[in-house]
């Protein structure tokens, strides 16, 4: 049985529920606090306040850990794909081999644009950031098919959800190749999901671009490790925007726009160009970590610590191991690597970094990943955003499928000026 928390307000005392989660997180329930009292909660930036119940990921910040619906994220990375993650994530359960087929046709069906999209392209100028193309190509491509553009329908979310993975990456692949003057690739119905991504955004009319094994394992475990992330900038976004009832084009188009900021999906990003600048210097990392220690000096160091994790992200054991076997295997070294080992092995060891739990996160690694595949640093958040659609669909989902939702509309407390007459334009000083 839940207890009640109590809470003493101008001589009253208030009963509120409590709730406990299904790994033991411990809330109480404020929803009628401002009816009962007139008292609201402020909690600046959200970072104590529950917005939703969910039953798509969890998270465990102080002791690294991360499932997707109940599966530890080192195990689906190890056993599991992309696609089938996203359907765990969005349906809730693995698929069986019937319906990961008729997903997967789903995604093949769908991954051509119309060809009235190819005039909204050219309309971009060659220097516009593939991210603002993204979100507005996302909701362009859904004007040209009217039933994606009314509200939710149970009876065709599967192959709306089904259009706006497949189209996402096909979307994203023009824009890379717009920026750089290329024809665009058209996708191939008899390559997997991953593999045609590679394929529209590397191959020529005249040659295919090489699918190596190890290429392909390594982007698609970039964009399975980032599915899903729990309630994030960008994925609160998708459901603040789907509880209005928008379509869950516009709402997945928000969720790129949120996703683009630095502090956000622009991290690994921050990390490259960190690294570059270490390199550029001479340093191998030493001097740049004692720098970063040093408020005064200005440095940061990018891709270590989280906003949620108190411990080391489980993505970034995840991914560095993959980021080493993937450049052995390609045979690359990577100044840039080197240089990323070094920050790790000295933070690990340095006190100042430890007191502060400031651990290596997945930023701090999938810039490498992305750099050695040959993608551009104006496209990292954009491969973020491709892998973290099935996330922002299944929330987007939720949101919908709860017969209690309502429109999600904070409150505030207002600090502004006190009511004050109007003065003519003339006597203003």
């Amino acid at each position: 049985m839940n207890k009640t928390a109590k809470l003493e307000l101008d001589g009253k005392v208030y009963e509120l529920p409590t709730l406990v989660g299904t790994e033991g997180e411990k809330a109480v329930d404020i929803s009628t606090l401002r009816q009962q009292s007139g008292y609201i909660t402020l909690d600046d930036g959200y970072a104590n306040t529950g917005s939703c119940k969910s039953k798509i990921t969890f998270i465990d910040g102080e002791k690294g850990i991360l499932r997707y619906r109940g599966y530890p994220i080192e195990v689906l990375a190890e056993k599991s794909t992309f696609v089938e993650t996203a359907y765990l994530l969005i349906y809730g359960e693995l698929p069986t081999a019937n319906q990961l087929k008729r997903f997967s046709s789903l995604l093949t069906q769908n991954e051509m644009l119309h060809e009235d999209l190819k005039y909204q392209f050219e309309g971009f100028p060659a220097h516009g950031h593939p991210m603002a193309i993204l979100s507005a190509m996302i909701n362009a491509c859904s004007c040209f098919d009217p039933e994606l553009m009314e509200p939710y329908n149970p009876a065709i979310f599967e192959l709306e959800a089904a259009r706006l993975i497949s189209k996402v990456r096909t979307i994203a692949a023009f824009a890379y190749r717009k920026s750089r003057g290329l024809p665009a690739i058209y996708p191939k119905p008899t390559y997997k999901y991953t593999e045609n991504f590679l394929h529209m955004m590397f191959s020529e009319p005249y040659q295919d671009y090489e699918l190596r094994k190890e290429v392909v394992q390594a982007l698609d475990m970039v964009f399975l490790l980032h599915a899903d992330h729990e309630q994030n900038c960008s994925t609160s976004t998708v459901r603040m925007v789907a509880s209005s009832r928008a379509n869950l084009f516009a709402s997945c188009a928000a969720g790129v726009c949120a996703l683009w900021g630095p502090l956000h999906g622009g991290a690994n990003q921050a990390v490259l160009e960190m690294l570059k600048s270490i390199h550029a210097s001479g340093d191998d990392g030493s001097r740049f970590i004692a720098e970063a220690k040093d408020k005064k000096s200005g440095h940061r160091l990018m891709g270590f610590g989280h906003r949620v994790y108190k411990n080391y992200d489980p993505r970034a054991k995840i991914i560095k191991a993959k980021c080493d076997k993937l450049l052995a295997a390609l045979k690359i070294s990577d100044p840039l690597l080197d240089i990323a080992k070094k920050l790790e092995e000295t933070a690990l060891k340095d006190s100042y970094f430890i007191e502060r739990k400031l651990y290596p996160n997945v930023d701090f690694y999938s810039g490498i990943i992305m750099r050695a595949l040959g993608i551009p640093v104006e496209m990292f958040t954009v491969i973020f955003a491709i892998g973290r659609m099935p996330g922002w669909i299944a929330n987007y989902k939720e949101v919908m499928d709860d017969p209690a939702s309502r429109i999600y509309r904070p409150r505030q407390v207002f600090v502004g000026p006190a009511p004050r007459d109007y003065v003519p334009i003339d006597q203003r000083k």
